[in-house]
């Protein structure tokens, strides 16, 4: 099964420099990565230099400022140049006439959206929007929309963002179990997280499926918590009832045909 991990970071003036992100991957087996432009940057220079060094192996997901009125025009030179996706918040919105510009040309070029935010923001009705407006984009909602541990309860409804798995271009990623479970004080070992687990991945999967779910370590940020090896073990075994077929989707056939690595 090949592995790839659609959502790390690489930089040189914040977190670790690509060779670092290289190193993980080939001490865990993970073959591909997308490097996911980090908040706040726009330039992407780096990014571009680092899947110019490593064709085989690496992808970029760019920034725009979307704010700018010549932002579609931008995602298109970045596009040309090799990126394959783009980095937007739920509630991003273009200058000009369109707000939905921006969505608009990512749909139109053919790349894949990334999407972060709060998980206000991913509820929001005008989220829901842009996946009507926009039926052909796939869009991806990072970080299992924002859910944490405490937004499951057995008793009452599950979590909005769910429902969003209505539209056939919603892409969901889940990543470490460190990202929405308690961490056990004192620390244990081998496994480190206050039990039971809440079930957001199990959720996630109840309501994408396998063709819509795909894995992201979030390195290096995960090094703060249970650490890139086991971001990917612990997922991975939460998984271990499914089929060989929907593994290899969820952990890389997914990522290989959205964010344009070819077979």
């Amino acid at each position: 099964m090949r592995i790839v991990d659609t959502h790390c970071h690489a930089a040189l003036g914040w977190y670790e420099p690509i060779e670092v992100l290289l190193s993980q991957m080939d001490r865990n087996g993970v073959e591909l990565a997308a490097l996911i432009q980090i908040n706040g940057q726009s330039d992407n220079t780096y990014q571009a230099e680092c899947v110019r060094r490593y064709p085989d192996r690496l992808r970029s997901v760019v920034i725009v400022d979307t704010a700018s009125p010549d932002a579609p025009d931008v995602l298109a030179r970045l596009v040309a140049e090799g990126a394959t996706g783009v980095r937007l918040r739920p509630d991003a919105r273009s200058a000009g006439d369109d707000p939905l510009a921006i969505w608009r040309k990512a749909a139109e070029l053919g790349i894949t959206v990334s999407c972060g935010g709060s998980k206000e923001a991913f509820a929001d009705d005008a989220f829901a929007a842009v996946f009507e407006a926009c039926p052909s984009l796939p869009i991806v909602i990072e970080h299992l929309g924002g859910l944490k541990w405490s937004d499951v309860d057995a008793s009452g409804p599950r979590p909005k963002i769910l429902d969003l798995a209505r539209f056939g271009n919603a892409y969901i990623k889940i990543h470490g179990l460190g990202e929405f479970s308690q961490r056990a004080m004192p620390v244990r070992e081998p496994f480190p997280f206050v039990e039971p687990i809440a079930p957001l991945i199990e959720l996630a999967y109840a309501a994408f499926g396998a063709n819509r779910m795909m894995w992201g370590s979030d390195y290096p940020p995960v090094s703060m918590r249970e650490g890139y090896a086991n971001a990917l073990r612990f997922t991975q075994e939460r998984l271990a009832d499914k089929t060989d077929d929907e593994r290899a989707q969820i952990f890389g056939g997914v990522a290989v045909k959205l964010f344009g690595f070819g077979e």
